[in-house]
């Protein structure tokens, strides 16, 4: 009772500026520690669910110390705020793992309405819908949830293929290759093959499509045969040869020169390229001979192009043709003193007319390949994410993670770290479930290595066994 007339004197001190309510809160906050420090907790507690009924009805009303509410009632409808505050906190404490649930489950929404936008009549609607996907495709391993959704997604992006325009086409075809690669190399990974490799091919072969789209179907349709078609003949050997369709346009004329060619076209032959390098990977050694006798020449000719990102891609697609011919047999080129002389000249290039980084990044990849011609020698390359790695130590191995680095960016390492596909292809088992234990256990350098390229190895010669049964149909 002393307290409340304390309460009542202070009331007519306060300032005119000072708001009742905070005054009230801090000085009942006071009376609420004194009254627990002489009646105890639980008697504050059961005051408290006494009086919340009433009290809370005369804040609802508005009313803010009026003659209808009793100091009491007042004291314990802010004393029920802190409470209640104080159980809502420790509620999102203990409720961590239910919150990750939830962001789970928020994100699943937002990949829904994005798939839902792939069918909005606004151009700009799907293309936001589409740069969204690539990004989650990317950033995260989605097989469950696309496994059930696969079939609508392939639907729009064959709608967005056959009638968006070149910037929808273009993004549509990089979706395609990450969704080939989220749902990986089974039976789900070849049905989306199948629905959308003949559009991809169709838009590649076609000159009069955006420049930008034929790049990334070409791009696409390399990636989605060597995810789910790599073990099918027919599927593989149509793929490379639309992909030779393009880039052969750069080959030289009759007469040895080299084509003039529009801007933007060294682009579409070096996506070609390179795409046709990686399903070359795949090919048996029947095909790889007759690859090498008719491409050897052309390629060695083309390392005289003005391009420099043309020229660096056919500079590595021949030390990639030579890693192949030399596991397959002693492969020697007949004009090789030749190609070795054109590789050292590019190495050595100091002409002012071309940029600095083009001239110094030229110079590093053809010294690498003329190294590696001249003595089989490869600079190993390690690849660090989380606590495992994986070295690039051929040109093939380096093909293969810098196509699929071209598709998913930033978001490679995670999905070396999690994506079966991408750790069955580089030899590195099942996904890795660490405690503090296994973390601290860590394998030495040279076991890992070991470990990767024996593997890599074994997985190679044993694909290379199932595709030469085949041989006759490529």
């Amino acid at each position: 009772m002393d307290g409340l007339c304390g309460l009542a004197v202070s009331l007519a001190r306060i300032p005119p500026r000072l708001p009742l309510f905070c005054f009230l809160s801090r000085r009942l906050w006071r009376l609420r520690c004194g009254r627990d420090a002489v009646e105890g907790v639980g008697d504050d507690v059961g005051l408290r669910s006494s009086s919340r009924s009433r009290s809370s009805s005369a804040w609802r009303n508005g009313v803010r110390g009026e003659s209808g509410v009793s100091d009491d009632d007042l004291a314990s409808e802010v004393l029920s705020h802190y409470s209640s505050a104080s159980e809502s906190a420790s509620v999102i404490e203990e409720g961590e793992v239910v919150d990750e649930q939830t962001a789970q489950e928020e994100t699943e929404d937002k990949l829904k309405q994005c798939i839902d936008n792939l069918m909005d009549k606004s151009a700009k609607t799907r293309l936001a819908a589409l740069e969204s996907l690539r990004l989650a495709f990317s950033s995260r391993v989605l097989y469950e949830f696309l496994l059930e959704r696969r079939f609508t997604i392939s639907d729009c992006l064959e709608r967005s293929l056959k009638k968006g325009g070149g910037e929808e086409q273009a993004a549509a075809a990089t979706v395609c290759a990450l969704l080939c690669m989220q749902l990986g190399g089974g039976v789900e990974g070849e049905e989306g093959f199948k629905m959308l490799c003949p559009i991809l091919s169709s838009i590649l072969i076609d000159s009069f499509a955006s420049l930008s789209a034929r790049q990334s179907c070409a791009r696409a349709l390399g990636m989605c045969c060597y995810v789910s078609a790599s073990d099918d003949a027919e599927d593989l050997l149509k793929s490379i040869g639309h992909l030779e369709s393009v880039f052969v346009g750069a080959y030289p004329l009759g007469d040895g020169t080299l084509p003039s060619v529009k801007a933007g076209i060294p682009a579409l032959h070096s996506a070609a390229l390179q795409s046709w390098a990686l399903l070359c990977t795949l090919c048996p050694a029947s095909r790889i001979n007759t690859i090498l006798n008719h491409h050897m020449p052309r390629l060695h000719a083309c390392l005289e192009s003005s391009e420099v990102n043309f020229r660096i891609a056919v500079g590595e697609t021949i030390a990639l043709l030579y890693e192949l011919g030399r596991d397959i047999d002693q492969f020697e080129y007949e004009d090789c003193d030749a190609l070795c002389d054109s590789l050292k000249n590019l190495a050595t290039d100091g002409n002012k007319h071309r940029a600095k980084n083009d001239r110094r990044k030229q110079r590093s990849i053809f010294r690498e390949v003329l190294h590696y011609i001249e003595n089989e020698d490869f600079t190993e390359e390690k690849i660090q994410f989380g606590i495992e790695a994986i070295y690039i130590d051929g040109w093939m191995r380096r093909r293969i993670y810098d196509a699929f680095k071209e598709v998913l960016e930033s978001g490679v390492r995670h999905h070396l770290q999690f994506n079966p596909l991408l750790r069955d292809i580089f030899g590195l088992g099942p996904p890795l479930i660490l405690d503090a234990s296994v973390k601290a256990s860590k394998i030495s350098r040279t076991e890992r290595h070991l470990f990767n390229s024996a593997a890599f190895k074994a997985r190679t010669k044993l694909r290379n066994k199932v595709r030469d049964k085949r041989a006759d149909v490529m």
